[in-house]
């Protein structure tokens, strides 16, 4: 029965990650893009469009993340043994980048004008975030830890040199790069601007092709670093069809500019059929080979408790998504930059 629990407790803690990755995605990569645009002198088209964006969403960004963190090591303690010491520094990275991007939000909102070197700060790191975060799905994958009778050492010269590793750190800065973009089109689109809209729909396009290609050396990369996992993967080859036509979908509707709000959805199954198909060929492992779920230490009332609580977080969460949504970011004329909040 405790088996059950862990199951239902990692798909959900999944689920959060997913989440996540969208919501902050969008996030790191609007910032980013600001940045661009005034490089650009683009930025009397695009920058109000980011900034109504930005506004109510940027602190429920973390939220998922800490759900996720606090449940992978409530479930499965282990983790936080191997990777608490081997994440140090590059979970020290993104914690210093978390606090610059923030003390962003507070210099910009008490300066009538905003400093190119406040939004290149803030571009620069949404992207080096989601950078040194991949890490921890690297380490994930096996290969790179040393377990000793001292302890618990990572192989740096062997992260540093993987094909592998490096693939999934471009992977997570081009998937910021073209969610965001994606979505931005849409949000323009329904701000009704027409010209933020064909600005964002061409970066979306730009950022097609490095997607796709830089999704096929990943693959490449986890055959040659994890071929147990690789082999794994294929099982669920439908799973990574189905994100392949989607994806096909969104880039066709936004070639034809057509119908942004079903394009911005095909990415988030586009992403959704990889991710999840990516996790289901990794069980039973959380960390190659040291910890999977058959052997966490939990016993099955914690197990209970968790699950239930974490369900619950995740009952409580995407419906507060869809009210911030319509109250805030769809509102029709907030949209427009005709209300404040």
């Amino acid at each position: 029965m405790i088996l059950d629990y862990e199951i239902i407790g990692v798909t959900v803690l999944w689920t959060f990650l997913y989440l996540y990755v969208i919501i902050a995605s969008i996030d790191f990569g609007a910032g980013f893009f600001n940045f661009y645009s005034k490089l650009t002198g683009d930025d009397n088209i695009i920058s109000p469009i980011i900034a109504r964006y930005l506004s109510p969403v940027w602190e429920t960004t973390n939220v998922f993340f800490v759900f996720f963190f606090v449940g992978i090591v409530g479930f499965y303690p282990d983790t936080a043994y191997y990777l608490g010491t081997t994440l140090l520094i590059p979970g020290s990275v993104a914690l210093i980048l978390l606090s610059i991007r923030g003390s962003y939000y507070a210099f910009n909102s008490y300066n009538t004008e905003s400093k190119l070197s406040w939004s290149a700060l803030y571009g620069i790191t949404g992207l080096l975030i989601p950078a040194s975060l991949s890490v921890a799905l690297v380490i994930s994958e096996g290969g790179y830890i040393n377990e000793t009778a001292a302890g618990i050492d990572l192989n740096v010269e062997e992260l540093i040199f993987s094909p592998y590793g490096w693939s999934v750190v471009f992977l997570a800065i081009i998937s910021v790069l073209y969610i965001s973009s994606g979505f931005l089109t849409f949000y323009a689109a329904k701000a009704e601007d027409k010209k933020a809209s064909n600005l964002t729909r061409t970066w979306f396009l730009i950022w097609t092709i490095p997607t796709l290609v830089i999704t096929q050396f990943t693959f490449l990369g986890l055959r040659q670093h994890n071929y147990e996992h690789f082999v794994r993967a294929q099982d669920y080859w439908y799973l990574f069809g189905l994100s392949l036509l989607a994806m096909m979908t969104a880039v066709f509707l936004v070639w034809k500019r057509r119908n942004y709000g079903t394009a911005f959805i095909m990415i988030m199954l586009q992403y959704g059929f990889a991710f999840y198909g990516y996790g289901i060929s990794k069980l039973p492992y959380i960390l190659y080979p040291y910890v999977n779920i058959n052997d966490a230490v939990v016993n099955e009332n914690m197990a209970f408790a968790l699950t239930v609580v974490f369900v619950l977080g995740l009952l409580l969460l995407i419906p507060s998504l869809f009210l911030l949504a319509r109250l805030f970011l769809f509102d029709k004329d907030y949209v427009k930059g005709k209300k404040k909040y």
